[in-house]
């Protein structure tokens, strides 16, 4: 099942399928998402719960148990729930099942809240604790925007990535798939950076971004279109394209959450940008993107 959001400049599908944003329309007709053709990448824009990114051997360690678990983990692949609906709101749950505690030992409560405004969409992520222990999580967005968004000819050479406020940011490297912070190096975003498929040559680029609201804005001289992603209180961006295929698509990740550290011991509870959720308590966090 599909949910549509719809105003008078813009059209929003979300998949009930991964809580999943599938499509962001103009009322002029520009398709600004991917629209997941398998050749590059089959998604959209999954949700990444409980974890972000990639665990050592795929697994990690709980009260001395072990458990395994896959990239992103496993929202992206579980139907969600529609709460609620406006014509430019909509609520989506997933909660913990038999299922998702046989790989991921907690009770959770999880909702997507997509609300539009004018051109803005706000993706909402609420993450409520109904046991009496810690939470342990990490949550994440992966939007996939085109390029070109208008013009067939157009490539990613074509576009730049614009960082408000511009700067000097944290640039942690990966040794694929884990990162490797103690390596960390600064990335001078004081102007536009033009884009290039080798910028992208050593997996995703992550910026720590000290929980500093944070715009990114992809944008190119081809046209007056493209995307502004505004991001409060997170700790990292991932910005990712493959590589070395031309994949026509960028994508903007807010983290709370990273892979594991290269020298990461297994436990959960140590994790690099674990959340600790105390018991009965809900961590509200959202991002916003500007469609233009």
């Amino acid at each position: 099942m599909t949910v549509e959001l719809k105003n008078e400049l813009l059209t929003v599908k979300i998949n009930e399928a991964g809580a999943e944003l599938s499509s962001v329309k103009s009322a002029d007709g520009i398709e600004y998402m991917w629209q997941a053709d398998p050749k590059f990448w089959g998604r959209h824009a999954p949700v990444l719960f409980p974890i972000v990114g990639r665990l050592k051997d795929d697994q990690y360690t709980v009260a001395g148990q072990a458990y395994h678990l896959g990239q992103h983990g496993f929202a992206r692949d579980h139907v969600f729930r529609l709460v609620s609906q406006t014509a430019t709101t909509a609520t989506l749950e997933l909660a913990d099942s038999s299922e998702t505690r046989a790989i991921y030992p907690f009770a959770f409560r999880l909702r997507l809240i997509y609300t539009l405004v004018g051109q803005e969409l706000t993706v909402g992520y609420e993450v409520h604790n109904p046991a009496n222990h810690d939470l342990l999580f990490s949550i994440g967005g992966h939007p996939a925007f085109n390029v070109p968004l208008v013009t067939s000819t157009g490539t990613l050479d074509d576009y730049r990535l614009t960082v408000t406020p511009g700067h000097k940011y944290q640039h942690i490297p990966l040794q694929a798939p884990y990162n490797d912070a103690a390596n960390a190096t600064d990335l001078d975003l004081s102007n536009p950076l033009s884009l290039t498929r080798d910028f992208f040559k050593d997996d995703a680029v992550i910026l720590g971004l000290a929980n500093q609201t944070t715009t990114l804005t992809l944008s190119s001289d081809l046209d007056q279109h493209g995307v502004a992603m505004t991001i409060e209180d997170a700790p990292y961006v991932g910005m990712w394209s493959p590589y070395p295929a031309d994949a026509p698509f960028v994508c903007l990740e807010p983290w709370w959450g990273i892979a594991d550290n290269v020298d990461h011991d297994g436990q959960l509870s140590h994790k690099m940008g674990i959340n600790h959720l105390a018991a009965n308590q809900t961590f509200n966090q959202h991002y916003a993107i500007k469609f233009f």
